[in-house]
């Protein structure tokens, strides 16, 4: 099987991550439950595990790295901790549903809500920001780079405006962390919402959130924590703040790996790899007579993302062909971005994405543009 569907997992991991969810189940007791060895095994590579998170996202404080199951519950945990009826909120056309859905419950309850539109192309103006900014605006959430088109969005040039007009900035990274730099401090970012599973290259149910020391985010779950255990309430103090219950440490040890590897191999290195794969499927493809390529590829720097539609054949059907026919795992429909698609008129066709990690070669990459090609011509 060729594997172009890292977008949504990414496959395989790098060498180390299998053999440190390994070990740790068997050898770690439960972190910050206990001061014997195995207990404290866990503890601490967790919370090495947040210095390194803490470094790569340029988060000041460690302690403030704060894990879930997924970035879909990071963003939950931020949005619904930090907003609420009465606040107003921008977010843009090219959100996934770990942003809208939350977005679309609180707007439900009495808070305010507006959309920097994409145009036929799947392209925002920055200038809507400012039309859209309300006296009560409280926050901008958006993605770093769509999950649909790979367009990536100008992070500091949001996080500028959100400092000018004092607001709260909500980045959902889950398609750019561990590909492309991302500096809470240099880029104005209260809030990182991040995945474990994609281009952090680690296992599933793993994420998290990393937060601005000053940002105080309510408790979105209550319960266990290992400590402060008579108080009636969640302790104050991150990360237990946002963490209640077990975490999901055999799972971390391995995303603690998948860092390590990322951090050794470096993150330039891997960005480089994976968007010339991306490029090269994309010259290839662009002007085979049928096939429509979506987003920007006139800027360089993009998602390792190519999203494509062959005449007016099913998405579905055509990931079945790749699938079956040729080998080929790519990932079909509506992405979980329903306003996206809208904008580029694909909401009934859906689109089929091709998604590539550092594990993907060039003679993988001309195989699958073979493929459409192949496809297209029949």
């Amino acid at each position: 099987m060729i594997y172009l569907d890292n977008a949504a997992t990414t496959r395989p991991k790098p060498p180390g991550v299998a053999e440190a969810v390994t070990a740790a189940m068997d050898g770690w007791g439960n972190c910050g439950r206990g001061v014997h060895p195995e207990a404290l095994a866990a503890a601490r590579t967790v919370y090495g595990l947040r210095e390194k998170l803490a470094g790569l996202f340029g988060c000041r404080r460690p302690d403030h790295v704060c894990f879930t199951p997924n970035s879909t519950m990071a963003l939950n945990i931020a949005i619904s901790g930090l907003l609420g009826p009465g606040d107003h909120v921008i977010s843009t056309d090219l959100e996934h549903n770990s942003v809208l859905r939350p977005l679309y419950r609180l707007e439900r309850q009495g808070m305010g809500l507006d959309f920097v539109p994409a145009d036929s192309r799947g392209q925002i103006d920055y200038v809507d920001f400012e039309k859209l900014l309300r006296p009560n605006t409280r926050a901008v959430v958006c993605t770093h780079a769509s999950n649909l088109t790979g367009d990536l969005v100008d992070i500091g040039r949001v996080g500028e405006f959100c400092r000018s007009h004092g607001l709260l900035f909500l980045l959902d990274a889950s398609q750019t962390a561990g590909v492309f730099p991302i500096d809470m401090e240099k880029q104005h970012t209260d809030v990182v919402c991040f995945t474990g599973h994609k281009s952090l290259l680690g296992p599933q149910g793993t994420g998290g959130l990393c937060v601005r020391e000053g940002v105080d985010i309510r408790p979105f779950a209550v319960g266990g924590t290992g400590v402060q255990s008579f108080l009636e309430s969640q302790p104050e103090e991150y990360p237990t703040r946002l963490e209640a219950g077990t975490l999901n440490s055999h799972g971390l040890a391995g995303l603690s790996a998948a860092v390590d590897f990322l951090l050794e191999t470096g993150l330039d290195t891997i960005r480089v790899h994976e968007t010339a794969l991306a490029r090269r499927f994309y010259e290839q493809v662009r002007e085979i007579p049928g096939v429509t390529v979506y987003g920007d590829f006139s800027k360089a720097e993009r998602a390792p993302v190519v999203t494509l539609n062959i005449a007016d054949a099913d998405s579905g059907e055509v990931a079945d062909e790749l699938a079956e026919r040729f080998g080929i795992a790519t990932r079909p429909g509506a992405h979980c971005a329903p306003r996206l698609h809208r904008a580029l008129g694909t909401q009934d066709q859906g689109t089929v994405r091709f998604s590539w990690s550092y594990f993907n070669t060039e003679a993988e990459t001309d195989a699958a543009a073979e493929a459409v090609r192949t496809l297209a011509e029949e």
